[in-house]
């Protein structure tokens, strides 16, 4: 034989044989150790548990932690594998003790696995117990130590070990039998958990309690023994209950959680931007906002909140509802497209300011119009003829806006919103028109959040470096592993004088009735705020902004139901400031002074001021409020010596005619202001024989009065308009025209208008700038 090992050939094949078994030795262990689908989980900043979503092979199986709590560690090596930290996989004293013991007994009593034996065939799963699949697992437990720390081992073990029914590893374990991370795990309970593994089919939590006690009292026992507790210890920890029912695993941001999954993030532990706190915090007060909503038929809500400074997300509640499928309580309303209501009004404003065409408290028209076929109507049907610019926006006037928008340009804001980050403008901009300002488009709440907080960044960061600036031109993250959200917009959309005064007009927006007389209280916030509600009352938004917060609010029913009830004051701005009142602002933004210019405007119109205009103010504003149309409404007027009459040099002596500077607003705009305003002055009546009530100056040429007219339609099945002509004396004289007293457009030089009327009996009206005026009856058939 001996000569035969000696042979060449056997030589060879002697060490092929040697190399290959240290080839398989070495190229044996799989890597990765496990392959088993893992649980998905959302932590918080911090750490902590949020939600998680069961592995695809339905067990509860959490991704592998490195770390195993010190507890636990010693437990299970007390009851497992007492000389785990001393052996190279394989204990020869537990294996000469396990086969004493067995040939005594006749039968097998005891086993020698160690933990690093345990670990391969948890890894190794379907395979026999029979002596040779030991000895393989010896091995390739000896393996393993080469291969991996103790450490290391241990945590591998204890996130595949199985503890019942469907629950794997430790953290599993400690939060489906206790409800709490295994960090926290008392002594008893880290003993009951460290007994499962040994036999999790016949010892299971709510079964066999009596045989679970007295492991668990028995390795209690052992830990008291060998001093890692006292004996008071030892006593309570006996006494501790066992878990009984299943604890479910929290759900506390499980819309955020499902966001993630669709962003492939599939079986991993994610580390969110999210406070645990103040997600706790808000679920609760969704939950209570939602029980006041359903009683109204309102069965959806969800909130939104950004920290301004680090530009990530502080709470995410995607939807609050029944458990009812019905409601579409799975729907992540965050990121749902909905219809915008009132609540892109500020961009228009800021807008407008930014580019010198509107001054902050500049009189913008309040009267009834028509563009077109359409007509804008204020949410009480009332109008105030004119009015500031920041109260039409703080009181969310449907008409003004409509008319800004008209002057700003509809593809400009478009583009605006675009720049901004909002998403879902997916058509070109004269598929919206007009109504975009008024619900005509539809938007997320996580776009539109995310462009209230560019606002409040942009006062922030103003002042601050172009690394830090870099931040304002992107969406908030939520996943704490990524630097930034995704990007908007590569230069600033506003200003910061523009947006400081877009914040100061919505801080005065009426607040909720159980906020009325908020000023009155020292401690509470200021907040810059604005709400919408959509056509037919299916959304209701409300959003907020301090230094600190951008919260957005939206309320409604998943499939799109209305109810009357369901506005942005009543359903979403109470939930707003229940928020706010809990986080308790206090800071607001500082005025950017270092980008404003003094301009003079007019007191009374808030236009830039003109010589015309008695009382003026300076205000601070952007460079290019210099852009801006200097104030038309006030002119100089020629009265008697009483000053109750206007006259001309035609019928007075220059030397008896008083000059004065007066307030005029057009006509129509006049009509609805001086209702409201009891202070304005109308234009004193011309003198008798001073200026003769000329009926001839005006005149309409087409439609004669009661004429009817037939509108035909084109090869599209589309009523065509019909043009309507008038004349005036003077061709430099702006006439204003009206239908049904609904302000139509305004000409001058050519006074030729193409419109459209529904079917019906209608009055066309024209008046001129100096008060004269001319009306028609017609049928359109």
């Amino acid at each position: 034989m001996r000569s035969l090992i000696q042979s060449k050939p056997a030589k060879f094949i002697y060490l092929m044989l040697i190399s290959g078994m240290m080839l398989w030795f070495w190229h044996a262990l799989p890597r990765p150790l496990f392959t088993d689908p893992s649980s998905t989980l959302l932590e918080s900043r911090d750490g902590r548990l949020l939600s998680a979503i069961i592995a695809e092979d339905m067990q509860w199986r959490f991704p592998e932690q490195k770390q195993v709590p010190q507890k636990f560690s010693i437990c299970i090596q007390e009851f497992e594998d007492r000389y785990f930290k001393y052996h190279l996989g394989v204990n020869p004293l537990a294996i000469g003790r396990a086969l004493y013991q067995n040939i005594r007994a006749g039968k097998r009593v005891s086993g020698a696995s160690t933990i690093s034996m345990q670990t391969i065939r948890l890894s190794r799963k379907g395979k026999p117990r029979t002596i040779g699949q030991k000895i393989i697992e010896s091995l390739l437990a000896i393996r393993l130590e080469m291969e991996y720390s103790k450490e290391e081992i241990l945590a591998l073990y204890s996130s595949h070990a199985p503890f019942g029914g469907n629950v794997v590893g430790l953290d599993a374990a400690a939060w489906r039998y206790y409800g709490r991370p295994a960090n926290d795990l008392s002594w008893s309970e880290a003993a009951t958990l460290a007994v499962l593994p040994n036999a999790p089919s016949l010892i299971f939590p709510g079964r066999n309690k009596d045989k679970l006690r007295q492991k668990r009292n028995r390795l209690l026992k052992r830990l008291l023994s060998e001093k890692y507790i006292d004996s008071t210890t030892y006593d309570l920890s006996c006494l501790e209950p066992l878990p009984d029912k299943p604890h479910n695993i929290p759900q506390n941001a499980m819309h955020l959680l499902n966001r993630c999954l669709k962003n492939g993030q599939k079986g991993k532990r994610i580390q969110s931007t999210v406070d645990y706190h103040m997600q706790k915090q808000i679920n609760k007060l969704a939950q209570h906002h939602h029980k006041r909503l359903s009683n109204n038929g309102i069965q959806n809500i969800s909130a939104l909140i950004i920290n301004n400074s680090t530009n990530e997300v502080a709470a995410y509640i995607g939807n609050v509802a029944d458990q009812n499928e019905e409601y579409g309580g799975m729907v992540d309303i965050i990121t749902s497209p909905r219809s915008t209501g009132s609540i892109l009004k500020p961009f228009l404003y800021a807008g407008m300011i930014d580019e010198g065409k509107l001054l902050p408290n500049a009189l913008v028209s309040d009267v009834p119009a028509i563009y077109g076929n359409y007509r804008p109507l204020n949410y009480n049907h009332q109008y105030t003829g004119a009015l500031p610019a920041s109260q039409a926006l703080s009181r969310s006037l449907n008409v003004p806006a409509v008319h800004m928008l008209s002057k700003y340009g509809v593809p400009r804001f478009h583009q605006k919103l675009r720049n901004l980050g909002l998403s879902t403008l997916r058509f070109r901009p004269d598929h919206y028109g007009l109504s975009l300002i008024l619900g005509g488009a539809e938007a997320t709440l996580w776009d539109l959040t995310n462009a209230y907080s560019l606002l409040a960044k942009t006062l922030l960061y103003t002042n601050k470096d172009s690394a830090d600036l870099q931040s304002v031109f992107h969406q908030a993250r939520y996943n704490k592993n990524e630097k930034t959200g995704s990007l908007i917009h590569s230069t600033l959309p506003y200003e910061a004088s523009s947006v400081w005064w877009t914040l100061e007009a919505i801080q005065s927006t009426n607040r909720p009735s159980a906020q009325a007389g908020w000023k009155s209280f020292y401690s509470s916030p200021v907040v810059a705020w604005k709400t919408g509600t959509s056509h037919g009352n299916r959304d209701a938004w409300a959003i907020g902004i301090t230094p600190e917060y951008t919260i957005g609010i939206w309320a409604g029913n998943a499939d799109g139901e209305g109810r009357t009830n369901l506005t942005g004051i009543k359903a979403a701005a109470p939930f707003l400031f229940h928020i706010f009142d809990i986080l308790k602002p206090v800071n607001w933004f500082e005025i950017p002074l270092g980008h404003m210019q003094k301009i003079e405007v007019c007191e009374r119109s808030g236009f830039k001021a003109s010589p015309l205009c008695p009382e003026t103010k300076h205000i601070m504003v952007n460079s290019r409020a210099h852009r801006s149309k200097a104030c038309p409404f006030h002119k100089i007027i020629h009265l008697d010596k009483t000053k109750q009459f206007r006259v001309t040099t035609a019928c007075e002596e220059p030397k008896d005619i008083v000059t004065k500077k007066w307030f005029v607003l057009p006509t129509l705009m006049e009509k609805y202001y001086k209702s409201r305003n009891p202070f304005y002055k109308v234009l004193p009546p011309f003198k008798e024989g001073c200026q003769k009530q000329n009926t001839n100056v005006l005149d309409i040429i087409y439609p004669e009065n009661h004429a009817e007219i037939m509108l035909p339609r084109d090869m599209n099945k589309e009523k065509k308009q019909v043009i309507f002509k008038a004349a005036h004396r003077n061709e430099e004289v702006e006439l204003f025209w009206f239908i049904d007293h609904y302000f139509i457009t305004k000409t001058k030089h050519f006074h030729e208008v193409s419109v459209g009327p529904e079917v019906g009996n209608h009055t066309l009206t024209i008046t001129d700038e100096y008060g004269n005026s001319i009306s028609r009856k017609f049928v359109i058939k």
